[in-house]
């Protein structure tokens, strides 16, 4: 049975992305950065186990009312692999897909385990939240230095 560690999950969302979104906040990030907006999803090893099933049958109720799914963390690239099958089906539902990492877009290139991830979401915010460069004036996104690609297939197609 593939499953996911996961903090919790929203399932409509105004700020994880564009439209309303499922929001799935896996837990573990190895990056813990100060003044993280989801300090309680730093322990890999705390929140809970579901099966991905489980999360697939939360967003095929809610899937009529959602625009997409954002994978949140903790990192998201800590567990590439069930996050990518579940990127899959939801595109099969016609649903964007976006994920939020700590890792840059070029660290997360140079890991061949989180291609599977990166080959399946259409949006990626990348890099690590610095306190000192927050700012509320970008689109979803924390810190000034974190960037958003809109990806096909893991090619960029535009970066804001």
């Amino acid at each position: 049975m593939l499953t996911l560690r996961i903090a919790g999950t929203i399932p409509e969302s105004i700020v994880d992305g564009p439209g309303f979104r499922f929001a799935v906040f896996t837990q573990g990030c190895p990056h813990r950065c100060p003044g993280c907006h989801n300090p309680q999803t730093h322990d890999p090893n705390g929140g809970r186990v579901v099966p991905v099933l489980a999360l697939m049958r939360q967003i095929w109720q809610s899937r009529m009312n959602l625009d997409g799914v954002t994978f949140s963390g903790g990192d998201p690239f800590c567990q590439p692999a069930p996050l990518a099958f579940l990127a899959r089906w939801c595109h099969r539902l016609g649903l964007h897909v976006m994920a939020y990492s700590g890792w840059t877009l070029e660290e997360l290139r140079a890991k061949p385990e989180c291609a599977c991830l990166l080959n399946e979401i259409d949006a990626l915010v990348d890099g690590r939240f610095i306190i000192a460069r927050r700012t509320l004036e970008l689109r979803f996104r924390g810190s000034s230095n974190q960037k958003l690609y809109h990806l096909r297939h893991g090619q960029v197609l535009s970066v804001e």
